[in-house]
């Protein structure tokens, strides 16, 4: 491993494939596809450095989502060519989403969270799918999830129990999610033939109706726990 100056770390081949924990072979073949951006060459040395990293780790996040090589490549080539957040939240597949994609630098994102963006916490946000990075940019898939997460730390919060309670948030929004939509699917249909998330799919047209009862009933239950959690004022004595 070699430094190049006094603050980019760089990796020979092996190295970057350990530090990713992928096979030298599959590097190689990501490379091959263009999935990543050259190394810089010393003679017949290929140097690689966190960029690079940070990118493995995106491919490994997107894949473990279910997309595929050739869309991860179309992802990295609207990287590449500026794309503007919208068409990028359509690659990350959250292209009939209600969220908006935030585009940041390394340095405004570690402005939103005072110091706590650390590998481990870049690394847990890459597998959310919350986060992917592409060199200098790094494009955050929802802006009122970042605005959250942000407003969290600075209560102090620490990042990483934010970002595992998203985690444990993410499996009962799942649940949540497949419950409304057998429930609509189950007795207006599934939409199928007009294109899912279009304006005649009963499932998105009825969607705010699941998020109002997802929200009411997350309320109810917030103020039934402080209730319980809040001891009962005590009555003077005579």
């Amino acid at each position: 491993m070699a430094e190049s100056g006094s603050t980019v770390r760089e990796y020979r081949t092996e190295e970057l494939a350990e530090a990713a924990g992928i096979p030298v072979r599959t590097l190689r073949f990501y490379r091959e596809r263009k999935l990543l951006p050259p190394p810089r060459r010393e003679g017949r040395i290929a140097w690689y450095d966190d960029q690079h990293l940070a990118r493995l780790r995106t491919i490994a996040a997107l894949l473990e989502r279910g997309h595929t090589l050739g869309g991860i490549a179309e992802l990295t080539a609207a990287f590449e060519q500026g794309r503007d957040v919208g068409q990028l939240g359509e690659l990350l597949g959250i292209g009939w989403s209600e969220e908006t994609p935030v585009r940041l630098t390394p340095e405004a994102l570690a402005d939103y969270f005072e110091g706590e963006v650390t590998p481990e916490n870049l690394a847990a946000s890459l597998d959310l799918g919350y986060l992917a990075t592409d060199g200098e940019e790094i494009v955050h898939v929802s802006r009122r999830l970042l605005d959250v997460s942000s407003a969290l730390v600075g209560e102090g919060v620490p990042l990483a129990a934010v970002l595992e309670t998203a985690r444990r948030v993410r499996e009962h929004a799942d649940a949540l999610a497949a419950l409304f939509t057998d429930l609509i699917s189950t007795h207006l249909g599934d939409g199928t033939g007009t294109g899912t998330g279009t304006a005649d799919d009963p499932v998105t047209r009825l969607r705010p109706l699941a998020k109002s009862v997802v929200e009411a009933e997350l309320t109810m239950a917030m103020d039934r726990l402080h209730q319980r959690r809040t001891p009962a004022p005590q009555t003077p004595s005579s």
